[in-house]
């Protein structure tokens, strides 16, 4: 008989609206502090200390309009966020700074989050949406350099891109974008040609996430259907349909496959987090904590397994954290 799913390890409050966003930053060697930054409906990045349960620090920098991207840029002293007043922020937190050091404007109205990829020390790629509503803009960071602009071919109808993916096989290699887009399709796209290599219909909605696992060159996707999407990508970098994996309920807000990839998590419109081994997508554990959508799931960066934590942010204002599979 399978074992009833867990409790949370604890539960953060606080923040005084939904949580739309969460990134663990817990890299550090000891002494230092994990931490769990989130982004919420207020305008407001809360960092939280994952060893008090407190806030430490709560940052202001999207006009009280709703955060909903926040990832750290090689150590927790560089933010990056991305709000609904069509700004992308860069933040400086050494010494107990809370300053936006520069910001990018997407004019870009729909709530599709960034994604960074690292390519050499210092240097970042960022896709985000552009203004036209079919085009994602890839810019070198810090520089805010435009390195292209993707482009559906003329009369595609993609839609708006709702969620996005940079990715390399390896250091070094060339950088690849998997964008999920309104008409249910996932586009493959290399970057340095801007041009797409692979596209998919993988859902009957707009694809509202996705992830992907480049290691066994396989991703997958939800939607506001019931159906998880499982695709795999060939040697001649085309996209196929891998599996669909059924749901009880309708709705998936976020989904994120594990460091170590050997589990994933959906937030579900359900207010319940789905964990599932990766390899065959096998049900594990239903987490039935939250009483509003979940937002939002992410797992930690620890270095030590059982140390691993998952977190989850949802309409109801609070991020439940578990202690789940950790030694798997």
């Amino acid at each position: 008989m399978a074992l009833p799913p867990p409790d949370p390890q604890f539960v953060l409050r606080g923040t005084s609206a939904p949580v739309h966003a969460l990134h663990f930053s817990c890299g550090g060697p000891e002494p230092d502090i994990p931490l769990l930054f989130s982004g919420s409906e207020n305008g407001f990045i809360h960092v939280w200390n994952l060893k008090t349960h407190r806030v430490d620090t709560a940052l202001d920098g999207h006009g009280r309009k709703s955060v909903y991207c926040v990832e750290t840029m090689g150590g927790k002293d560089r933010l990056l966020s991305q709000g609904r007043d069509q700004r992308i922020c860069l933040w400086d937190l050494a010494e107990g700074r809370t300053s936006v050091t520069d910001s990018v404007f997407t004019e870009h109205v729909g709530f599709c989050r960034c994604s960074l990829l690292k390519v050499a020390q210092g240097r970042w790629l960022m896709a985000m949406a552009a203004r036209s509503v079919e085009e994602v803009q890839i810019l070198e960071l810090p520089s805010k350099t435009s390195v292209c602009t993707l482009k559906p071919e003329v009369g595609a109808k993609l839609g708006m891109p709702m969620c996005l993916k940079l990715w390399q096989l390896s250091c070094g290699s060339q950088p690849v974008l998997l964008a999920g887009y309104e008409d249910g399709s996932v586009v493959l796209w290399n970057v340095s040609m801007g041009k797409a290599l692979s596209q998919l219909t993988c859902h009957q909605e707009p694809v509202m996430s996705l992830d992907f696992d480049s290691e066994k060159a396989k991703g997958i996707s939800g939607s506001s259907e019931k159906v998880l999407s499982i695709w795999s990508l060939n040697e001649q970098q085309n996209l196929q349909v891998y599996k669909t994996h059924e749901l009880v309920n309708a709705g998936i807000s976020d989904i994120t496959i594990r460091p170590d990839k050997k589990i994933l998590a959906t937030a579900g419109w359900d207010h319940r987090i789905r964990i599932f081994g990766w390899k065959k997508l096998k049900p594990l554990a239903v987490l039935d904590y939250h009483t509003a959508t979940v937002h939002c799931v992410s797992f930690s960066d620890h270095s030590s397994p059982q140390h691993r934590l998952l977190a989850a942010g949802s309409k109801d204002q609070r991020i439940s954290v578990w202690s789940i599979y950790a030694h798997t």
